[in-house]
């Protein structure tokens, strides 16, 4: 077993990458039909550029912000030696730590004919009340919030926003909803190729924007809250932490609930919780 995966080490070398850790840690893709005796490796989506997984392998510079990654060496000045080349990867070697919240929006009108018409129901403005308030007796000095466009997001920011007073906020489309990815076990009423190419690439995007190691300037840990919707925090916990990204399906979230991701200085990630409500009362949870 050892040598067997020092051979797939040796075969994966540093090439890993954003595209390729879309497809990494497990063979997962197309059921297997009877006759298979294999099972079959991922397939990468076409907006992924065909890119190949290198299974079982933590990628380092999953987020392109690995200090050697940055530093152009063939510009290194030979005669200075080492100690100018650890000048320059401090100078972009990350020192905080950055605590992203990701919050679902809570439950709404899903009976709406228009994405604007799919207001939070009388509930849902009790979870937002809920979540705003176990957020803000966290004691935490949040920088900002950035929620999704979509109305059922804005309501639930809305909410929020009057427990953490003086936090900025931003609207941003990558955070709409949408079909990240072909799911994994396929599910048959789940959308035609065309929508997951065009969803899961804007999705994609929303990852490499936001979640990432803090840049070199910040000195300070940081505390960020993004709110948006089940399909987009599902499928950001799973290429953060390097999971199979088809398996966001297997995951659930409650309306309101807080996922909360830690992004160290060296570019390691850990889940500190996912999809909590523990602070809402029973009768008020939902997963609509």
């Amino acid at each position: 077993m050892a040598f067997r995966q020092a051979l797939q080490l040796a075969a994966c070398g540093l090439a890993g990458g954003s595209a390729a850790v879309l497809f990494s840690a497990v063979a997962v893709g197309k059921p297997r039909t009877s006759g298979d005796s294999e099972p079959r490796a991922a397939e990468a989506p076409a907006w992924a550029g065909g890119a190949r997984p290198c299974r079982g392998v933590w990628d380092p510079n999953w987020d392109r912000r690995e200090p050697l990654s940055l530093v152009n060496l063939r510009k290194r000045n030979v005669e200075s030696g080492e100690e100018e080349q650890a000048s320059r990867l401090d100078h972009y070697r990350a020192k905080a730590t950055r605590h992203i919240f990701l919050i679902r929006h809570s439950q709404y009108h899903m009976d709406g004919c228009l994405e604007k018409d799919r207001t939070l129901t009388p509930l849902g403005r009790e979870q937002a009340e809920l979540t705003g308030l176990r957020l803000a007796s966290l004691g935490l000095k949040f920088s900002k919030i950035i929620h999704s466009s979509m109305t059922r997001a804005v309501e639930t920011t809305d909410i929020v926003s009057k427990h953490l007073p003086g936090v900025s906020r931003v609207s941003t489309d990558l955070l709409r909803e949408g079909a990240p990815i072909e799911p994994d076990p396929p599910v048959s009423h789940w959308k035609p190729e065309a929508v997951y190419y065009e969803d899961g690439a804007r999705i994609e995007a929303a990852f490499r924007n936001y979640i990432h190691r803090a840049d070199a300037k910040q000195e300070e840990d940081s505390y960020e809250i993004f709110i948006c919707h089940a399909n987009v925090i599902r499928y950001i916990v799973c290429r953060a932490l390097q999971f199979p990204p088809e398996g966001w399906l297997r995951l659930s979230l409650n309306n309101g609930s807080i996922t909360h991701l830690v992004i160290r200085p060296d570019g390691r990630v850990a889940l500190r919780t996912l999809g909590d409500t523990g602070f809402m009362p029973p009768n008020k949870i939902t997963r609509s």
